[in-house]
């Protein structure tokens, strides 16, 4: 896994880009799940398995992993015994482990993932992923980071340390793990309580939304986005799946290039005063040099257009005047923007803007001929709305531990 870069460049002032406190420490038995067909390749050359043949195994694991969705490896019937037997000796197929699962009132899901920690703190890691699911389509909401690197104002998130970033295979195994708690494999059971699509897929989009900056932790994103979208497992458009970022511009265009996919940018203000303190990383890459990354994006057109993201933040940001000049800043840009209102969290000095005063920002934006959805708030009932994913971790946690002593007690 590739930490974040040690930056030489002199200081910004009030700008601080945290560095992660702990590492990834790789098991015993790594897991297959978010290696790529080379590295599967690889990986069956230890086991002895000849080069000629090894292209035909990795598409055989390929299929039973990514299409099938299988956890282990004694089910993979169209692999030979002897080289299950091998798989299963130095490998295993595990994904994020769910703790805790929590169900909005609107069919939001929750979920609280577990991930291998660093022996030497002996705390284990934790991330969140969000289900959003409507009539037609199922939004799986990413995450990157355990933690952000980022201090973003207005986002419960920023205000957690950096602990580390994520790998290709904990990034890939949320999407295995939301499918198997979905039941979204052929042959699935979908659960009965919540709200789930009506159609083939449970899970038809991936926003790379959740916890952390994805561009901070580019190599296994990309590389796991690459997975994700791979018509032969999991097979997600790259249309859509979307990667959210708060403006890291040197990495957006190798984003379009080695990615391919939709990008958001999560902008919220229309001068550099304000944003330097909403979006902090503003103080290192300018509103200006932020716009043109934007319209040099590889791929964007008229068909593929950049979201921009805006909170609307009552009196900091949602003023007519703020309307009109987010208009202008994004001319000739192939863009949409997203009003989102502010969901609040414990401890935050903002306010969501009135839905009188989010309704007149929309109609300007509308007028001068951009699409400017209101995002309609979902899970802000489990904390699990957009900027909301810090969710009270610690005390989440806290009760999932009191009830597996409590059920280990039972047992015993």
């Amino acid at each position: 896994m590739t930490l974040l870069e040690t930056h030489t460049a002199p200081a910004i002032p009030g700008f601080v880009e945290k560095t992660p406190l702990e590492r990834y420490v790789a098991p015993e038995r790594p897991s297959l799940v978010g290696m790529s067909r080379a590295q599967l390749a690889d990986a069956l050359g230890t086991l002895g398995v000849p080069e000629g043949q090894r292209k035909m195994r990795v598409q055989q694991l390929w299929h039973w992993i990514y299409f099938r969705g299988f956890t282990v490896f004694d089910e993979m019937t169209s692999v030979s015994k002897d080289l299950r037997a091998k798989l299963a000796e130095r490998f295993t197929l595990d994904r994020p482990e769910v703790i805790a699962e929590q169900v909005s009132v609107d069919g939001t899901r929750k979920w609280l993932l577990r991930l291998p920690g660093d022996p030497e703190s002996g705390r284990p890691h934790e991330v969140e992923c969000v289900y959003i699911p409507d009539t037609e389509r199922g939004t799986l909401c990413v995450s990157s980071q355990v933690g952000c690197t980022l201090n973003c104002s207005f986002c419960h998130t920023g205000t957690q340390r950096l602990v580390r970033n994520l790998t290709a295979g904990e990034i890939v195994g949320q999407v295995l793990a939301a499918r198997d708690k979905l039941g979204d494999w052929p042959g699935g059971v979908r659960p009965t309580d919540g709200v789930v699509p009506t159609g083939d897929r449970c899970v038809t989009n991936i926003v790379m939304m959740g916890m952390g900056e994805p561009l901070y932790n580019f190599e296994a994103v990309r590389d796991a986005l690459l997975i994700v979208s791979d018509g032969d497992g999991i097979g997600i458009s790259k249309r859509r799946i979307t990667l959210s970022t708060s403006g890291v511009v040197p990495m957006i265009e190798r984003a379009g290039n080695e990615i391919g996919c939709m990008l958001a940018i999560s902008l919220h203000a229309v001068r550099d005063d304000l944003r330097n303190e909403l979006v902090p990383l503003n103080r290192k890459y300018p509103i200006k040099e932020l716009l043109n990354a934007c319209r040099n994006y590889p791929g964007a057109s008229n068909a593929k257009r950049i979201t921009f993201e805006y909170v609307m933040l009552k009196d900091v940001n949602d003023s007519i005047e703020d309307a009109k000049a987010l208009v202008r800043l994004l001319k000739g840009i192939p863009a949409k923007i997203n009003l989102i209102p502010f969901n609040p969290w414990p401890g935050s000095k903002y306010e969501c803007s009135d839905w009188e005063q989010i309704e007149k920002f929309s109609q300007v934006v509308f007028d001068a001929g951009y699409a400017s959805p209101v995002r309609t708030p979902r899970g802000r009932d489990i904390l699990a709305a957009c900027g909301q994913l810090k969710s009270a971790t610690e005390k989440l946690t806290a009760r999932e531990r009191m009830a597996l002593r409590a059920m280990a007690m039972v047992d015993e």
